[in-house]
């Protein structure tokens, strides 16, 4: 993917003269993920699409492995071969409950191939909010593990089953499998290989970790996110990017497994944190495009940066300060890059790189320039309150199980507003 500078505007009020964003097609880019993903796995199946973390089977009962994209492809296909036996309708929502791992990236891509909606549930929730996300939801299947980093997914949700009986299906990787809980490491091994889905029905994540609101995103909408993000990251197809966010949100899932399938990268993601393990896999040879939370910043200025290191992709959780900024690309030592990535909930994503000038002078900037309006663009109210439109901001809530229809081109008013003062964002709040 070709990649150039982005400069999203951020303008106090909308200029009389600002076109109204085209009309697209959507089934010119309906493709999901899993599209992708064969597509690679066609042109050079040998690349290198996933990494597992070195210490997973400590934490997971599961052997670390290291994923080509044919090998990758042909595992997705029999996933979703499986799931599609189950008596489903299609576009059904399916759960998946997002780990560190390959398991999770697999599973993705394997509820997409066999035409379902995946919805990304934190592994963090309890029994008591997994039972109300799914059932906000409208979750009829959901996928797991059977252990992770002490925790046990597969049990809990067992639990959560027979609490709400429109659950349907449990289906986990790892050992010692629940009674009643199907394994996908036994449809692996047993099943065979079929088409992907033509298309992708989208995805449902929930704002602000808050299992009362589910949202609904197109898969053109995420496609669009995606490449605003890339346009900015400027990841080369072959070059790997290690992240330490798990896809269980919006910003986890296009800046890791989005970012990857798009650019044709590689992806690897740490499990429970671990600095020696960091480091270990930062010394790695190859290109290296770094993900971890905003909140490691100054550990990472702090520290020296190894040669393959290209890009800091420093992740915000909104609301949020913004601190001078301690990491820059042209500090003489190491990343050619540092991008902030700003979630506003579930709704978008503001990736700004720090080439392009102070991310907190941006925020305050009314009239800088918008190469990217049809895909993201967004004005600043006088109460300080974003608003966004565009192809990359297409989510809605999720209105009693039916994923809605909403238009590129309607403004959505997020509920943060920032604060400046002496012309500097100094930080973003919830109002």
């Amino acid at each position: 993917m070709s990649a150039q500078p982005a400069i999203i505007s951020f303008r106090d009020a909308v200029p009389a003269d600002r076109p109204a964003l085209p009309g697209r097609r959507p089934e010119t880019i309906r493709p999901g993920l899993c599209a992708l993903l064969a597509a690679t796995a066609h042109a050079d199946p040998a690349r290198i699409a996933f990494v597992d973390p070195a210490d997973k089977a400590g934490w997971s009962g599961r052997r670390p492995i290291t994923w080509t994209y044919g090998a990758a492809a042909e595992i997705v296909a029999r996933l979703a071969n499986g799931l599609k036996q189950w008596r489903l309708p299609p576009a059904s929502r399916v759960g998946l409950v997002a780990a560190p791992g390959s398991e999770t990236l697999l599973s993705y891509l394997a509820i997409e191939a066999a035409g379902h909606i995946p919805c990304l549930l934190p592994l963090a929730w309890d029994e008591d909010t997994l039972v109300a996300g799914i059932q906000a939801a409208g979750i009829q299947a959901v996928l797991t593990q059977s252990r992770v980093a002490g925790m046990l997914p597969a049990e809990c949700l067992c639990r959560a089953a027979f609490r709400y009986f429109g659950l349907r299906y449990l289906a986990a990787f790892g050992p010692d499998v629940p009674d009643g809980v199907i394994s996908l490491d036994g449809m692996v091994l047993d099943g065979r290989g079929g088409p992907f889905a033509p298309g992708s029905a989208g995805l449902v994540t929930f704002a602000a970790g808050d299992p009362a609101r589910p949202i609904y995103r197109p898969a053109d909408a995420l496609i669009a996110a995606i490449a605003v993000h890339l346009a900015t990251t400027r990841i080369a197809p072959g070059e790997r990017i290690l992240s330490l966010l798990a896809p269980a949100d919006l910003r986890g899932l296009v800046t890791g497994l989005g970012a990857a399938l798009v650019a044709g990268a590689g992806l690897e993601m740490l499990g429970p944190f671990d600095a020696v393990r960091l480091a270990e896999a930062l010394a790695l040879p190859g290109p290296t495009h770094l993900v971890v939370p905003a909140a490691l910043e100054r550990n990472l200025a702090a520290s020296r940066c190894p040669d393959g290191l290209h890009s800091i992709t420093l992740a915000h959780r909104l609301p949020t300060r913004l601190p001078a900024r301690l990491l820059t690309p042209d500090a003489g030592r190491g990343p050619r890059w540092v991008v902030d990535v700003l979630a506003f909930d579930e709704t978008a994503l503001l990736t700004i790189s720090r080439a392009d000038g102070d991310l907190a002078h941006l925020l305050a900037d009314p009239h800088p320039p918008a190469p990217f309006p049809t895909l993201l663009d967004i004005v600043r109210g006088e109460d300080g309150r974003f608003a966004f439109r565009g192809h990359a901001s297409k989510a809605s809530p999720l209105q009693r199980g039916i994923p809605p229809e909403k238009a590129a081109d309607l403004w959505d008013v997020s509920a943060f507003a920032v604060t400046i003062f002496a012309g500097r964002a100094t930080g973003i709040a919830r109002r």
